[in-house]
């Protein structure tokens, strides 16, 4: 009976201790190095890192492919992963447990690449991205968008208000003289087109007031009659002035615009282009203008925000800047330099030189000029914190192309577009802009690869 046990124990009564020892010695020698392998570089895997589809790599192999390609997705089967990559504690455990030397070594090598390193840094820095883009979106789905929301739905609810009630009343297009032909014009709209030439004009509106001139017969004033009696305007500069602005308004055939609003008015289109074309792509838009509209736009512009001995000297009240010459080598110079550095420079002298005739709309834009400046030399410090400055030609390639077609699309649907919605983005992008692009900054600023060590 004894040895009939024995034979059904089987291989148990050969070894006992085997009954307490479930995971024998010999079983070790089972364990295949080809199945912790990286199917990247084909060796022990070091730090493995398991993706969503289930295959795992090295750490290191995992930087250096996303590096190369810049694409979320498997480098075996191409399968997309979602989040950031962590380690697998559990196999990083099992695999030093039974490779440990190999491991150490391998540790070693990758210590002492500086492409690896740099790889490395470069892919646990997407993942700190990634990782605060989240925070950032669940904290405002917690807040309810934070201060900076409620703010600018308060100032779009005014905002909206304020463009329905002036668009309805129309109360501004009486004013305006850019639509309106001059041989209609009346007394009052004369004495109104007089006193925009300056404060030196208001000496004489009494004159035109009392000889109740209207449009018909302003058109056939010259030198000479403005000289004698009644209008007697014997200042030789302010009669050459008054001259100077006839002749405008006689090639028109309306008053020409002096304003940004008046601008605006006469070219709704342009005007809202110019606005949202100069922040998103200010050397493009600048180029355009060089390209298809020089004399017009283009000239007043540099000589606006690159004034030559000429311009410093004459009385810029008095004589416009469009209607200086060619730029001198120097100005082009200085325009050259700030076009290629500073875009947003030339748009702030710009505003600033109107500062006298719109106070805080020049200041919005200034503001808003310093801004982008600040989020471009962000953006430039991240690339060359991240070693990718050989992608700015591609990236600045993609942006044109992207710019491009962007364009193209509004010049398609722009005839359909009503005019109430592009007032509402005309003011949205004039006045609401900068409070955007302060937090913008804030969060551009808090971030580690723009952060001075």
């Amino acid at each position: 009976m004894k040895g009939d046990v024995d034979t059904d124990l089987g291989p148990f009564s050969e070894d006992p201790q085997s009954i307490s020892d479930p995971c024998p010695k010999a079983s070790s020698s089972l364990i295949s190095e080809h199945e912790f392998l990286c199917h990247c570089c084909y060796e022990i895997l070091v730090s493995p890192t398991t993706l969503n589809c289930g295959h795992s790599f090295c750490r290191h192999c995992l930087a250096l492919w996303w590096e190369s390609s810049r694409k979320n997705e498997c480098p075996e089967c191409r399968e997309k992963w979602e989040g950031f990559p962590k380690v697998n504690i559990l196999l990083r455990d099992a695999v030093e447990k039974f490779f440990s030397e190999v491991v150490h070594r391998r540790k070693e090598e990758i210590q002492t690449n500086p492409k690896i390193a740099q790889s490395l840094l470069a892919f646990q820095r997407y993942g700190d991205e990634q990782a605060s883009r989240g925070a950032l979106s669940t904290g405002q789905r917690r807040g309810g968008g934070g201060f900076f929301s409620g703010v600018l739905t308060a100032l779009t609810c005014v905002a909206v208000m304020f463009l329905v009630y002036h668009w309805s009343s129309r109360e501004a297009e009486h004013d305006l003289l850019v639509h309106k032909p001059v041989t209609k014009w009346t007394a009052k709209e004369v004495i109104f087109w007089l006193e925009n030439l300056g404060p030196w004009a208001s000496l004489y509106k009494d004159n035109f007031l009392r000889e109740q001139v209207n449009g018909r017969l302003l058109i056939m004033l010259g030198d000479e009659e403005l000289s004698r009696h009644p209008y007697s305007i014997e200042n030789h500069t302010h009669r050459k002035a008054v001259v100077a602005e006839l002749e405008r308004v006689r090639a028109l055939g309306v008053k020409p615009p002096q304003n940004l609003w008046e601008y605006k008015a006469v070219n709704a289109g342009k005007s809202l282009f110019f606005l949202y074309a100069l922040k998103n792509s200010p050397r493009l838009t600048i180029l355009y203008l060089y390209l298809f509209d020089y004399a017009e736009t283009f000239l007043p512009f540099l000589h606006t925000c690159c004034p030559g001995q000429r311009a410093e000297q004459e009385d810029d009240a008095l004589f416009p800047k469009a209607a200086h010459g060619d730029p001198t080598w120097k100005q082009w110079t200085e325009f050259l330099v700030k076009y290629l550095l500073l875009p947003y420079q030339l748009i702030a002298e710009f505003a600033w030189d109107w500062l006298s005739v719109h106070y805080w709309t020049a200041r919005f834009i200034i503001v808003n000029a310093v801004l982008l400046s600040v989020l471009e030399g962000c953006a430039l410090w991240r690339l060359w914190a991240r070693s990718e400055l050989r992608t700015l030609p591609h990236r600045m390639w993609s942006h044109f192309w992207k710019v491009s077609t962007q364009g193209f699309a509004v010049a398609i649907f722009w005839p359909v577009i009503p005019q109430f919605v592009c007032n509402c983005l005309f003011y949205w992008a004039l006045y609401f802009n900068p409070i955007i692009n302060i937090d913008l900054v804030v969060q551009q600023l808090l971030r580690p690869e723009t952060q001075v060590p």
